[in-house]
């Protein structure tokens, strides 16, 4: 599904260059868990970026579907993440006055998905995410964080992505709503999704199936875990 080959990234401010991410190279295949660790500031986030068709790569090559996206127009790589990739962000990204099953229809109608189909398609995302049916007309202010975080996380399934991006999903959570909403990606997994978590803490890494390490810019190490099915 996915192949990084040598793939950079340098921002230039002014005279300095910062190398984030230098000559990443490695593949995912469809229906994989991957976790990507590694600390603050070492390219992990630049990584993502590149996945997510956010950012392009100053070199190398990103093939997605068998497709190389590296060298894609802004609008051709909004064409990507609207129709491939699902994103699940730290803070949520909710709007506050709007209901839960409103937040994840958005995508729908970005997308010009008819109302009847769009609430038909919101409504089996929440369920999926594991919200209960009871909340779905609750407005996101009045949901707890894990409450939160699943309608987030049905708002990534929504358009049926083929691949869903967790950039530390369970950052803002306490430890116990996080081991829940961890659970949810791993079923999410079973069900043949794939599930690229972006994260710092080796916890939290350890519920994907495989681990790429990151530092520095370079990829340190590319581990299956131990409850891998070898």
């Amino acid at each position: 599904m996915i192949e990084c080959i040598k793939l950079s990234k340098v921002y230039q401010t002014g005279e300095v260059k910062v190398i984030a991410l230098k000559e990443a190279s490695f593949s995912i295949k469809d229906g994989e868990f991957v976790a990507i660790m590694g600390p603050s500031g070492s390219g992990k986030s630049t990584l993502m970026h590149l996945l997510g068709a956010l950012d392009q790569p100053t070199s190398g090559s990103y093939i997605l579907d068998g497709k190389d996206i590296s060298g894609f127009s802004d609008d051709e790589l909004a064409g990507i993440r609207q129709g491939k990739i699902g994103f699940v962000f730290q803070s949520f990204n909710l709007l506050s006055r709007a209901t839960a099953l409103r937040n994840v229809e958005l995508p729908l109608v970005y997308a010009d998905v008819p109302k009847a189909e769009r609430e038909k398609r919101a409504m089996e995302a929440l369920k999926n995410a594991g919200l209960e049916a009871s909340k779905f007309h609750n407005l996101s202010n009045q949901l707890s964080g894990g409450q939160m975080q699943r309608v987030a996380i049905a708002r990534a399934l929504v358009n049926r992505p083929s691949l869903i991006l967790a950039d530390e999903p369970t950052g803002n959570l306490d430890t116990k709503t996080g081991e829940i909403v961890l659970d949810t990606f791993k079923e999410l997994n079973e069900q043949g999704r794939t599930i690229i978590l972006i994260t710092h803490e080796y916890d939290v890494a350890q519920h994907a199936k495989r681990i790429i390490q990151i530092r520095n810019g370079e990829i340190i190490s590319d581990k299956k875990t131990t409850h891998e099915k070898h």
